[in-house]
């Protein structure tokens, strides 16, 4: 199998169709597209417990921050507000207690800018892995009742607006300036790689989906793994519509741009936690709204009636395949460096 996401297929035929259902806590669990789970006992009925899971594998400096802010993004994306978060940490033998200190110190780094907790976890020592590997489980409330979005994926039919908030390419631009710098630095200013490098700020995406969730939107998809293109399919998918996509209305920053121009990689199929698509009845109207809370938006298209999903570029126009592996993965990034 190729490194990154599984295609869909195989997760549909090695992993979805092996679990079985048991338990009726579980209102909304494991599916294609679905990056949470909803549980309920009680009174807890209304606004079910909210789960979810990210393994971060890149051999990175700040790999728990970014599992962290991932998993708490897929919360987020699902209409649930982040409380808590578990670890697992996997380092290889050769790695210093130092490592470990530092892993822990972005931990709570990211846990402080969401206001959530580390309530546990798990951490060890193995010969199985090169460099760390995070796990992050973040728990959280669901923000409106399951119910409630169940009807809204429901009515989600015809012509809607497609927003996207931000820009494309945050997580993977940040990514590359910190792994990369001393490369970019022979092609771009220090002044330049730090204002991409600036990006990393925005990567959270729990503002824009709570004021999506009071603007009634029928649907929200955090943009990460495959890119835009990437979760325009899941999010066409999930909703069983077409999509017409304009790519010039894309929102991308230049320092992203060049860099994927520097890397022969494509901006529009890299990282980019940070960014959160939504599909509006009124995508001007909720542009407006986030752009008075200072998050820039951008209306990108309109869902339809049909099974295709379109990418319009000028005169060209071009279908949207399945997503696969992430650009991020055709970086080579000096494993040495991190254990």
């Amino acid at each position: 199998m190729k490194t990154g996401k599984i295609s869909e297929s195989i997760l549909k035929r090695s992993v979805l169709g092996k679990i079985k259902t048991r338990r009726k806590e579980i209102q909304k669990g494991a599916g294609a597209g679905e990056d949470c789970a909803f549980l309920a006992w009680g009174d807890t009925e209304l606004c079910p417990a909210a789960v979810s899971t990210q393994t971060c594998t890149l051999p990175v400096k700040r790999v728990t921050y970014y599992a962290i802010m991932a998993a708490a993004n897929n919360l987020a994306a699902s209409g649930a507000v982040p409380a808590a978060v578990t670890l697992s940490l996997t380092l290889p033998q050769e790695a210093e207690e130092a490592v470990l200190k530092e892993l822990m110190e972005q931990a709570e780094e990211c846990c402080g800018e969401l206001n959530i907790q580390i309530a546990g976890g798990h951490t060890e020592v193995s010969g199985a892995v090169n460099w760390p590997v995070v796990t992050a489980t973040v728990i959280g409330k669901a923000a409106v009742k399951r119910e409630d979005q169940h009807e809204r994926h429901k009515v989600c039919e015809g012509h809607k607006d497609v927003v996207v908030s931000k820009w494309i390419g945050i997580e993977g631009t940040a990514i590359l300036v910190r792994e990369k710098e001393e490369e970019l630095l022979k092609r771009f200013s220090a002044g330049f790689l730090g204002a991409a490098r600036e990006q990393e700020r925005y990567l959270s995406v729990e503002r824009e989906a709570a004021i999506a969730l009071k603007s009634s939107v029928y649907a929200m998809h955090d943009v990460r793994n495959g890119g835009i293109f990437g979760a325009l399919w899941e999010l066409s998918r999930k909703l069983g519509v077409g999509l017409s996509i304009d790519l010039k209305e894309i929102p991308v920053k230049q320092e992203t741009i060049e860099i994927c121009e520097f890397f022969n990689i494509s901006p529009y199929e890299l990282l980019s936690g940070g960014a959160l698509i939504m599909a509006a009845e009124d995508g001007n109207g909720l542009v407006r709204e986030l752009k008075k809370a200072g998050i820039a938006a951008s209306v990108i298209g309109r869902t339809n009636d049909s099974n295709d999903r379109l990418i319009l570029n000028g005169e060209e126009t071009r279908y949207l395949g399945p997503p696969g592996p992430d650009e991020i993965y055709k970086i080579a990034f000096k494993e040495e460096r991190i254990g």
